[in-house]
C-alpha cells in the first residue's frame, strides 16, 4: 500500500497532503515551525503506517513545504485553520494527533476544537504559546522596535540566510494561548521531551503537561535528547508510543 497524494483548496491556497489508508484511529502528523511533512519523524511514521495497515495523514501548512502561500503571511490561527480543514476533509474516525514543537501547540488547539474526535495526543517537544513565552521575551529592543515599526524582523537562520518573524505572528499568537491553563483536554497524552533541548526548555513542556485536565498523561524526559528528537532511538521511542496507543484504542495487541 502506498501513500495517496493531493492538494486541498483552502483559504485561497493549495495545501499539499499525503495519506495512508488503514485501520482506525487515524494518526495525524502536525509539523513544526518552518518544517514540512517530509521530515525524518513524519517519514518514519508513514513507513510504520504502511507496514502495519494503519491510517495516517500528513500535510504542509500554507507557506510550508509543498503547499502554496507565503510563509510571512502565516500565523498560528491560520495554520490551525489549515490543519482543521485538512483533518475535516481527509481524516476519518477518531484521531491520534502527533505534534512536534509548534505542531504540539496546533495539536492542542485542534484537540480543544474537535474534542469529540480526539482519541489521544502524542507530543514531541511541544511548544504551546511559543510566540509569547519563548520568542517575545528573547527579542532585543532592536527586534521589538522593528516588529512594532516595520511589522517584520528578519531572523538569522542557523542554516544560513534569514526568515521573517512578523508582528502579525506575534499578535495573532496571543489569541490562541493555552497556558497557564487549565487546558480542557481529557484524552490520553504522551509527551516526549529532550532535556538538552535548546529551543523548548523541558520545564515549558512540563508546564503544559501539568495544565492538561487529562489524568492520563505520561511525560518522558530524554536526558541526552535535543529539540529534534530524530536519532534512531528517538524515532523508535516515538513509533512505540504511537503503536501502543493505536493498539489500546483499537483493542488490539501491539504488533
Amino acid at each position: 500500500m502506498s501513500e495517496r497524494r493531493g492538494r486541498l483548496e483552502h483559504g485561497g491556497e493549495r495545501l499539499a497532503w499525503r495519506a495512508v489508508e488503514g485501520r482506525a484511529p487515524t494518526v495525524v502528523w502536525l509539523g513544526g515551525f518552518r518544517s514540512d511533512m517530509s521530515g525524518t519523524k513524519a517519514e518514519a511514521l508513514a513507513g510504520w503506517a504502511e507496514a502495519n495497515g494503519r491510517a495516517f495523514l500528513r500535510f504542509d501548512y500554507s507557506g510550508h513545504g509543498e503547499s502554496s502561500g507565503d510563509f510571512a503571511d502565516g500565523t498560528i490561527g491560520r495554520w490551525r485553520d489549515d490543519a482543521l480543514a485538512v483533518i475535516d476533509a481527509l481524516a476519518e474516525g477518531p484521531l491520534i494527533l502527533v505534534g512536534s514543537s509548534m505542531g504540539g501547540w496546533i495539536a492542542g488547539l485542534i484537540a480543544v476544537a474537535r474534542p469529540e474526535r480526539l482519541a489521544a495526543l502524542v507530543l514531541i517537544a511541544p511548544a504551546p504559546d511559543f510566540t509569547e513565552t519563548l520568542m517575545w521575551p528573547a527579542f532585543s529592543g532592536e527586534q521589538r522596535r522593528a516588529l512594532e515599526e516595520q511589522g517584520v524582523w528578519n531572523q538569522p537562520s542557523e542554516y544560513g540566510g534569514t526568515y521573517p518573524i512578523t508582528r502579525g505572528l506575534i499578535e495573532d499568537g496571543r489569541r490562541w494561548l493555552l497556558l497557564p491553563g487549565p487546558v480542557p483536554i481529557t484524552a490520553p497524552v504522551r509527551i516526549l521531551q529532550g532535556a538538552a533541548d535548546a529551543e523548548v526548555p523541558w520545564r515549558h513542556a512540563l508546564a503544559f503537561a501539568e495544565a492538561l485536565e487529562s489524568a492520563d498523561v505520561v511525560f518522558t524526559l530524554i536526558k541526552a535528547g535535543d529539540h529534534r528528537l530524530s536519532r534512531p532511538e528517538d524515532i523508535a521511542r516515538l513509533i512505540a508510543t504511537v503503536e501502543e496507543l493505536t493498539g489500546q484504542l483499537s483493542n488490539e495487541s501491539p504488533s
